[in-house]
């Protein structure tokens, strides 16, 4: 956002890599990364110890570029492949994952981010939000439509109540699935590999709550 800047998508960035969470971002959002060398493996540095351990293995950086602001969908296809290949939890509303839109410059944002909650995302929007004037259909955003999607809006205004709030939905659904406690990994060779057979993404992972 040109009357903004870009001080927020980076502070917010290096808080959540540093709390061991991988960042995907696209559109203007993934050149502001770029300029500020988030999007290159130095910037494992700057990451928490268990993240770091992980990307240090794949040759990964800790910010990745998903491509342009109207490809968030792809964001979502790897979200459902979590769900149905990874088996991490029955629905993409039971995942450890968040979406955010910090510095918004165009409504489109809100028709994104409305995507991600529908198919059970927490998506944290600001400054501001563009239903306040309407209890209402406010209260609908933010709260009943986490009964039906699995997924809410909420707002903030500095790169440090994004994260907190991030963070914590984050940590509480890791919590849920039982990925606070370590345990024995397996190392996928060849043959394991390719068991793992692409298939139709029709109906899974975004039935919602109980779906």
């Amino acid at each position: 956002n040109y009357r903004v800047m870009e001080e927020i998508h980076i502070e917010l960035a290096k808080e959540l890599i540093a709390n061991d969470i991988l960042v995907l971002v696209t559109g203007c959002a993934a050149t502001g990364m770029g300029r500020a060398g988030l999007l290159s493996p130095e910037a494992l540095n700057l990451s928490g110890d268990g993240l770091k351990e992980v990307l240090e293995t794949v040759g990964c950086p800790p910010v990745l570029h998903m491509g342009s602001c109207v490809d968030n969908s792809r964001i979502l296809i790897a979200a459902t492949e979590m769900v149905k290949t990874g088996g991490l939890g029955n629905d993409i509303s039971d995942l450890p994952a968040v979406g955010c839109a910090p510095q918004w410059m165009s409504e489109k944002a809100v028709s994104i981010g409305q995507y991600f909650v529908s198919s059970g995302v927490y998506v944290v929007f600001g400054p501001g939000f563009p239903t306040t004037g309407s209890k209402v259909v406010t209260d609908y955003c933010f709260r009943e439509m986490e009964k039906l999607y699995g997924g809410m809006w909420d707002k903030a205004e500095t790169s440090n109540d994004f994260a907190n709030k991030m963070i914590d939905k984050i940590n509480r659904k890791r919590l849920n699935l039982g990925l606070d406690k370590k345990k024995e990994r397996v190392l996928f060779d060849m043959a394991m590999r390719r068991e793992l057979e692409a298939a139709s993404l029709l109906d899974v992972g975004c039935q919602g709550p109980g779906g």
